[in-house]
Parts: C-alpha cells; sequence; structure tokens
C-alpha cells in the first residue's frame, strides 16, 4: 500500500469531494483507516460516577499523543464531560483539532459529537424539555424550532454531530429512560422526532437515531436488559419511527441499541443495520455504536470471543464507528485482518461513509479552518487574536448558549406541554389568600431537568459549580405568580427516602390554607443516582419515597389540594385521581418549566398539554400501554386492571369544545385508495384554548390481532371563544397496513373504524368506511400520513362553504 505523503487534489463540489474520498481511502494505511473509524473520549473521568453504563469496566484510553500519528475519527463529549466555559471550550476544542491536523499525514480533522437530547449538553446551555414533553406538546413544529436552535449553538462552538434524538417507544413506563423517549404511540413518536431531526440537520448537524432498535422493549423495563419482543411488534410499534425518520427528515446517523432480540444483539445484526437500514430504506449516513456497545459483543452477550471477534461481528453488520473511544476497533481490528479473519474491504467500506460524511461537513476541504463561528471575530485573519497570555481572560464569557430567543423556545414548549389531568373546578386559582406549598419538588431547582441534561448529567459530579442557567423553583414562580396570597412552604417529605418525620407540620399548614398545591415527582439521575434517568427503573409506578403516603395525608387535611407533578414517567396516584381538587401533570419541563406550570395554574395560561403516555391506575399493572389487543385490556379473567386512570392522548383545558357535522366523501374506498372526511371543531367555552384532533384506526376483524386502535394523525386547533374551524383530512387506506402472517406489510379488504377523538379515551365522531379490493402488499415507500387542513370558518352558516376544502400535505 503507498504511503505518498504528497498532498491530494483539493475538492469543493459534491463530485470533487467523492473523488477525495477515494483517493484517500487509496493513499491510507490500515492503521490510517481504522483510526478514522473510532472516537477518543480525552475528558471522562476514571474516578468519577459513570455516566454511560459499564464506563470503568473498560480500560483507561490511550492518550491523544498517543493516537495522533495514525489520525482521529471523532471526539467524544468535548462540552459534555466536564464544566467549562463555552467561549474557552470552542477555544480548547479549536487548539485540539490543530493538533490533530498537524500530526497525521492527511491533515484531517476529527468529528466532533456531543448529547443534545434535552438542549446541548454544555454548561451554561439552555435547558429544555425533555422529549416526553416534546410528545406531550403535540407541536412538532415548536419541536423543530427548538432543535434547530440547538444545532445553531452546537455548530457556532464547533461540534458536528449531536447524540439525538431517541425514537424508542414506551412499552414500560418502569423503564428510566422513558423521560427520553417521545411516548408510547410510534406514529407520535416519528413525526416528533422527524421534526427534531430536520431542525438539528437544518443547522448543520448531524442528528443521530438511536437506539435502533428494541431498546425500550426490555423485560420488566430494565436497563440494557433482555427484551421481549416478536418480529411484528418490531415491525408495527419499534420500527416504523425509524423508518419514517429515514425517510422524511434527512438524518445522517443511526447509533444501534444496546439490546439484543431473538439473540442477536444489534450491534451484531446484519440483516438490521445493512438489510433493513441500507438495501431495503435506502440510508446512506454512518452507523454508530452506542457508546461501549462493540466491546459488550464479548463482555455482555457472549457473542465473541475476543476484541476482534467483537469488531468483525459489528463491522460486518454494518457499524462504521466505535465510539465513545478506542476498544475494538484499534489494534484488535487490525490483527484480525493481519490474520485473514477480517476483510479489509469491510474496513473500506465504512471508512468510505465516514469520509463522505466529513465530506459534506466540509472538513476535507482545502479552506477548513479549525476557528469556530463563535470564536471568528476574536480570531481576525491570522488567528492571533486567539494568542497570548490573556486569551483566556478575553475569551472567558464571551460566548452565550442561552440567549433570550432560546428562553423563549423553551417556555412555549414548556407551556405548551403542560397536561391538565383533573380538575373538579378550583382551577384556575382565584387569588387565594394563603397557599400551602407543600412536597420535595416545591424548592428543588433541578426538579425540571432530565437525566440527559447538563446540571444532572454532569454538574452534579461537580459541587459547587453554578448551574450555568436560571432555575426558578416552583416555589419561586407561585410566589412571582401570585404576589397578592400568602405563601407557606413545607418540605413535608425528600424525594425517596423512607422518613415521614416532616408530614406533621405538611398537614398543619395544609389545615390553615386555602388551598394546597403539592409538588411531587423524581429526582433525575444516572444508575442508580436518580429515580428516573437511565440506569434508574423503577420496581412499580408508585411515586418514589414516601410521596404517595405525603399526598394522602394531605387529601385528608379538609383543604383543597392540587397536585403537581414534575416527573420522568407517569405514577398511580391512588385516591387522588378522585379526591383531589386537581392535577396537573409536566414532564420535566425545563428551565422555564416551574412559570409554566404556575401560569396553567393561575389560569394565565390556558393548558393544551395532552398525555404521551397513559397514567395508570394501578401501581403495578405494567407492562400497559394504550396500544393494547383486545386480551390487553380489562377482563372477568383476571383480577389485574390495566385501565389507566388517563389515557393517552388525555388533556383538558379551561374552555370547551364541540364536534359535530361529519361528513365523509364515501363510505368505500379501494385498497390502494383514500377516503375524505371532513367535521365542524367550535370552541363553546369563555376563552381561547387550543383543542388537539386525534385520529384513530379501529380494525375490528384483521388476519393477525391489532391493537383496539391506534394513532393514525393528529393535528392542533387554535380557537378563540366562540370560534369555529372545519377540520377536513385525507386518509389513505396505507395507514390501514400491518404485518401479515407471512411477514410482509399489507392492506387488507373489509370494515374499518375511523375515530376522531379528543384522547384514545374520548372518541367524539366515528366513520365506518370499507376497504375493498384484494389484498395489497405495501412497503418502505407507502403513504405515512393523514393530510389535514384546518379552515377557520366566520358563521355557522359559512360552515358548509368549507365542507370540501381543498387538501394540503402536512407540515410535519
Amino acid at each position: 500500500m503507498t504511503t505518498d505523503t504528497r498532498p491530494l487534489t483539493p475538492a469543493f463540489t459534491p463530485e470533487q469531494r467523492a473523488a477525495r474520498v477515494e483517493e484517500l481511502i487509496s493513499a491510507m494505511t490500515l492503521e490510517e483507516k481504522a483510526a478514522q473509524l473510532y472516537g477518543l473520549w480525552a475528558g471522562a473521568s476514571a474516578d468519577g460516577a459513570e455516566v454511560a453504563p459499564h464506563q470503568h469496566d473498560m480500560d483507561a484510553p490511550p492518550t491523544l499523543a498517543e493516537l495522533l500519528p495514525h489520525g482521529l475519527g471523532q471526539l467524544t463529549r468535548p462540552f459534555g464531560t466536564v464544566p467549562v466555559d463555552p467561549a474557552l471550550g470552542a477555544l480548547s476544542l479549536m487548539r485540539t483539532q490543530e493538533r490533530i491536523v498537524a500530526a497525521s499525514r492527511f491533515a484531517i480533522p476529527a468529528l466532533a459529537h456531543d448529547e443534545c437530547l434535552a438542549g446541548f449538553a454544555a454548561w451554561g446551555a439552555t435547558t429544555y424539555p425533555v422529549p416526553l414533553s416534546w410528545g406531550a406538546s403535540f407541536d412538532p413544529s415548536l419541536v423543530g424550532e427548538m432543535a434547530a436552535a440547538i444545532g445553531r449553538d452546537m455548530r457556532a462552538v464547533g461540534v458536528h454531530q449531536g447524540l439525538a434524538p431517541v425514537l424508542d417507544v414506551v412499552r414500560d413506563a418502569r423503564w428510566g429512560r422513558v423521560e427520553e423517549t417521545i411516548g408510547e404511540d410510534p406514529y407520535l413518536v416519528g413525526t416528533t422526532a422527524t421534526a427534531y431531526i430536520r431542525g438539528l440537520e437544518s443547522a448543520g448537524i448531524v442528528a443521530t437515531l438511536k437506539h435502533f432498535v428494541g431498546y425500550s422493549a426490555s423485560r420488566a423495563g430494565r436497563n440494557l436488559a433482555p427484551v421481549g419482543m416478536g418480529t411484528r411488534e418490531r415491525a408495527d410499534v419499534m420500527l416504523p419511527p425509524f423508518e419514517m425518520a429515514v425517510r422524511e427528515s434527512g438524518v445522517r446517523s443511526v447509533m444501534h441499541a444496546y439490546t439484543d432480540t431473538d439473540g442477536v444483539p444489534c450491534a451484531a445484526d446484519e440483516e438490521l443495520l445493512t438489510g433493513l437500514l441500507r438495501d431495503t430504506w435506502g440510508f446512506e449516513g454512518t452507523v454508530v455504536a452506542d457508546y461501549f456497545g462493540i466491546a459488550f459483543l464479548k463482555t455482555l452477550h457472549g457473542v465473541a470471543a475476543d476484541w476482534g471477534g467483537a469488531a468483525g461481528a459489528a463491522l460486518s453488520a454494518g457499524v462504521d464507528v466505535e465510539l465513545p473511544t478506542v476498544k475494538t476497533f484499534g489494534e484488535p481490528l487490525r490483527d484480525a485482518v493481519a490474520a485473514g479473519e477480517l476483510s479489509e474491504d469491510l474496513i473500506d467500506r465504512a471508512l468510505r461513509r465516514v469520509l463522505t460524511q466529513k465530506a459534506q461537513l466540509g472538513l476535507l476541504d482545502p479552506d477548513w479552518s479549525p476557528v469556530p463561528p463563535a470564536l471568528a471575530d476574536f480570531a481576525g485573519p491570522d488567528l492571533s487574536g486567539l494568542e497570548g497570555a490573556d486569551v483566556l481572560d478575553r475569551l472567558r464569557g464571551t460566548v452565550s448558549l442561552d440567549s433570550s430567543a432560546h428562553r423563549d423556545i423553551a417556555r412555549r414548549l414548556a407551556e405548551r406541554s403542560v397536561i391538565l389531568l383533573s380538575n373538579d373546578g378550583s382551577l384556575p386559582l382565584e387569588r387565594p389568600a394563603k397557599i400551602a406549598v407543600v412536597g420535595p419538588q416545591a424548592e428543588t431547582p433541578m426538579a425540571v431537568l432530565g437525566c440527559y441534561s447538563f446540571p444532572v448529567h454532569v454538574g452534579s459530579q461537580h459541587p459547587g459549580t453554578p448551574y450555568g442557567v436560571e432555575l426558578p423553583t416552583l416555589r419561586e414562580s407561585l410566589v412571582a405568580e401570585f404576589p397578592d396570597s400568602e405563601i407557606v412552604h413545607v418540605p413535608g417529605s425528600d424525594i425517596d427516602t423512607a422518613d415521614t418525620r416532616g408530614f406533621a407540620a405538611a398537614v398543619s399548614a395544609a389545615r390553615e390554607a386555602d388551598v394546597v398545591i403539592v409538588a411531587l415527582g423524581d429526582r433525575a439521575g444516572l444508575f442508580g443516582r436518580g429515580t428516573s434517568g437511565e440506569g434508574c427503573d423503577a420496581e412499580s409506578l408508585e411515586l418514589p419515597g414516601v410521596q404517595q403516603q405525603l399526598l394522602e395525608a394531605l387529601l385528608d387535611s379538609g383543604t383543597p389540594v392540587v397536585v403537581t407533578l414534575l416527573a420522568g414517567k407517569p405514577y398511580a396516584l391512588g385516591r387522588a385521581v378522585e379526591e383531589a381538587a386537581a392535577i396537573v401533570q409536566s414532564f420535566f419541563p425545563g428551565q422555564e418549566g416551574t412559570s409554566a406550570v404556575a401560569g396553567v395554574l393561575s389560569g394565565r395560561i390556558n393548558p393544551s398539554g395532552r398525555l404521551p403516555v397513559s397514567v395508570p391506575r394501578l401501581t403495578g399493572a405494567q407492562p400497559s400501554t394504550y396500544l393494547a389487543a383486545r386480551l390487553g385490556r380489562r377482563s372477568e379473567v383476571s383480577d389485574i386492571d390495566p385501565t389507566p386512570a388517563f389515557g393517552f392522548g388525555h388533556g383538558l383545558t379551561y374552555t370547551s369544545f364541540d364536534w359535530s357535522d361529519l361528513e365523509t366523501d364515501s363510505t368505500q374506498a379501494p385498497t390502494d385508495g383514500a377516503v375524505d372526511l371532513s367535521f365542524t371543531v367550535r370552541n363553546t367555552g369563555p376563552r381561547t384554548g387550543v383543542e388537539v384532533v386525534q385520529l384513530y384506526l379501529h380494525d375490528p376483524v384483521a388476519s393477525v390481532v391489532q391493537p383496539v386502535q391506534r394513532l393514525i394523525g393528529y393535528v392542533r386547533v387554535p380557537l378563540e371563544a366562540g370560534g369555529l374551524a372545519r377540520v377536513a383530512v385525507t386518509v389513505p387506506a396505507d395507514l390501514a397496513s400491518f404485518t401479515g402472517r407471512a411477514g410482509h406489510r399489507i392492506v387488507e379488504p373489509g370494515e374499518l373504524e375511523l375515530r376522531l377523538a379528543a384522547s384514545s379515551t374520548d372518541i367524539r365522531l366515528t366513520a365506518g368506511i370499507t376497504l375493498t379490493g384484494p389484498v395489497r402488499q405495501v412497503d418502505h415507500t407507502r403513504e405515512l400520513h393523514a393530510r389535514f387542513t384546518v379552515a377557520a370558518v366566520a358563521t355557522v352558516a359559512a360552515v358548509a362553504a368549507v365542507a370540501a376544502v381543498g387538501r394540503e400535505e402536512p407540515a410535519i
């Protein structure tokens, strides 16, 4: 193999970039090729708490200096490892890139990746609501706006790839990572995640789908545990969000799941990573390993005898990049090639994908500069502005990742994600004279943050470090929201201890108040350091610690109790479902979250959030989601009732809506056709509000067992008091498809119900249709969306005039 070190022809056009990639592949040694296929986690502490599973089971990684002569493919979490001022972090990354380029023959920069699940995981960056709140908003466009803002910040400081979003569909709410998911319905997950990816990619950041596939279907909701999932559940529940994202979002990277399905680990599943993802769906980007996932083929799965065998299995299956740091793709991979156990062609295949992605990012262009946009004004034409002994002092504090525009997005998303579960008329609160604020979440700044937010994920390991963003507590937001009320705060209990000594003071304060606001929920953390988050799975869906007992003691006080939840998963609330004056649910709503909750309590905000996951009635009725077949519903032959207290899609408002005048263009359609529906939604209440129209499909007779109903479309309909709109929707027959007995996706003739609903448990209008013609096989090119049009109507008489309104493609 040639070792010619002469500079290769630079390029700018796509054709020239492709040629550059091929020139590099032909000129590189085996060591240089392999070096492009792994990352380095240089800042990971060997003695700190784990932030990745089995992190401390691995050997210490090599140093950057040891790797530099051959080049380096990725830099792992330059901002998401230790707290660092954003400007100084950008300078450090710039200097690291200069070292990488200067030390290797071909001057190829590393691709830098970081986490961005609930905002850029960097100190001082805006902390947005977690993905479960994205789902609660039923507002993909706003999620896309958030993602674009996140992406712009990452790109500004020199990061290229974001390890988000999570497309796992919730199957068991005891799983600790529920907070990271978008919900329990694949269509909601797919549309919301696709919008997020489009936003992130629009800023030039490589988005990463994860975890492909089945991670959330683990038995008993345990993290990184065996998956009990059949091929049909995999095809019809777990895969559709990934399929939609690959087809529609422009996503450029996929991360494999840790788990195995039917004995085959995802990291070694060629049928999944190559056959389905690339050959069928046409994905052309990179497949990256979940952290240490390739090594787990040896240590956890036992399908490889040594590190070289693990590397070969993953590379053969279609994994291109080992993250977070080099373990198997270094010397073990090279030794396997030298021994004839692995073809170098497989390395070239992965390398081609990696270099193509770097070329797309401009990292192979001759005018590439290590200076990130955030430092460009300081650098000057000769970079002299970034030199000198005082450069750190000059730069510190000059880069903001938490602008007022970002906080505005965080505020709007938090407000739209708060869910009013129940209300006996006590809300909105009418200037109560005295409010007792009780509960462990009332005075906890990080009560609004998920486990992948920087203050929790990293900052918690650095005591004394400021949060980096403003995190008003719920009590502080209530004081601001109710300036004329006397507010008394009593904690009552901790999040997860058995200490009940605070109950008496809490009950006493409740009895002396006009209303009690009790703040309950989770503490986000990692690997047992919280009650929600990665590695923080729950035995049951009872509130952690003694929070349920505290809640019941307050219910017995005789004072109206308003329950507020700042949590990462849904919890059974026992008596409170019937006895609480109101219940307000939020899922780690981010730094603007407590203001959003307070605004809902006061009525400043009319709630419009809807449940992305069902709220259970019983603590132990798991696993259970609304996507249950008939045998998964309540029956007389089991004494466990899985009926939820509040079903998927549920959410109340401070106004009311009437649905009427359903019209269909036909009661029949061929199996390759479509049906058109239209109906009127009227705001019959006293104030402006948003109705979330949800469209469910019920297939009463099919050749294989189907869920009783499943979501196939939704749209937010904002209306002023007294306002009405004509909602039209075109429903392609393709949306009735499912995986048949032969393993192919089919559309069958027969009767169907199209249910127009305010939630999965509140069906407002039903259209019965019949599909006619032969059984039709469909594939990955089938239609995925119902197409909604919402036309505001000035008068009732005008409804008929817009009943035949033109159809539009969905915005998501």
